[in-house]
């Protein structure tokens, strides 16, 4: 479990855990000091189930190795920055950028929904992350406010959390007949089973839109079950709130992926409102 000292671990002999700072559905996020630099990280634990099979186990490492492939590999002010992954006592760990400040979701609880103008920023910046991470043939595919981080004093949103990120060509680890991701963001076509791509992404954002504006998602429903209806079947209704950025979030919205906005669009409709106060309509519209 690492070297212990002055009641804090030291993991890799240079990374010393001092606060538990989150936890997400793969692991514990510690702030921690790297001793060797002299810097502040957050360090990510891959917390393992004791009593999963070693198969399980291995293919956790798997996922976290890759995961940190994944993410080191792009490079974007709204993407978080991978500085090491590290093995220790066969528990794997990702040593990241320390950002102060809390998630999305944390700020719209404590603080109620976005403005308009600020929804429009955080969705801009973040799409345009997510064509940087397409680009790489590196999909998310877990959007949702909780896994977007807003820096304190400069407002940055920053994309985090790629622990079920998909890189095109590597092995689908985390399709093995379990749900991942989080029902509320998630596309139709994941939903349904189908095979899922860039779009899918685009989806979530969409709905991560609605949630800024309004405090909820539009599908959060009682059940997975409503969920999984809501999003399939239901007609999509935006919140009231969304009408200054409507044709955005009408436009990720669209169950069809080859219908759907795509990032670049919905990234520049995004900023000419920011500029004119006006949303444009998407590319092709009568």
């Amino acid at each position: 479990m690492g070297t212990e000292g002055h009641d804090f671990r030291v993991i890799a002999g240079r990374y010393r855990l001092r606060a538990r700072i989150g936890r997400g559905g793969m692991g514990i996020v510690w702030r921690a000091e790297d001793e060797v630099l002299g810097r502040l990280v957050a360090v990510k634990e891959i917390v393992q189930d004791d009593s999963a099979p070693d198969g399980d186990a291995r293919l956790r490492r798997e996922r976290t190795f890759r995961e940190a492939r994944a993410v080191a590999q792009l490079h974007h002010p709204h993407i978080i920055v991978v500085h090491d992954v590290v093995e220790q006592d066969e528990r794997p760990y990702i040593v990241m950028e320390l950002i102060d400040g809390g998630s999305l979701a944390d700020r719209i609880a404590a603080d109620g929904p976005l403005t308009p103008e600020e929804a429009a920023r955080i969705g801009a910046d973040l799409l345009s992350a997510l064509s940087t991470a397409h680009d790489a043939g590196v999909l998310h595919r877990d959007i949702k406010p909780a896994n977007v981080l807003v820096e304190a004093g400069t407002d940055r949103a920053v994309l985090t959390d790629f622990g079920i990120a998909r890189v095109a060509g590597a092995t689908t680890l985390t399709e093995t007949g379990s749900f991942v991701g989080s029902p509320e963001y998630t596309a139709p076509e994941r939903m349904s089973g189908l095979r899922s791509g860039p779009a899918a992404d685009l989806w979530s954002l969409g709905a991560l839109l609605c949630t800024a504006l309004s405090g909820e998602s539009p599908f959060r429903r009682d059940s997975l079950g409503g969920i999984l209806h809501a999003v399939v079947s239901d007609e999509i209704r935006p919140p009231a709130e969304a009408e200054p950025l409507l044709p955005v979030v009408r436009g990720l919205l669209e169950r069809d992926p080859e219908r759907r906005l795509g990032a670049a669009d919905a990234e520049r409709m995004l900023r000419a409102y920011l500029e004119t106060g006006r949303t444009p309509a998407p590319p092709g519209t009568p």
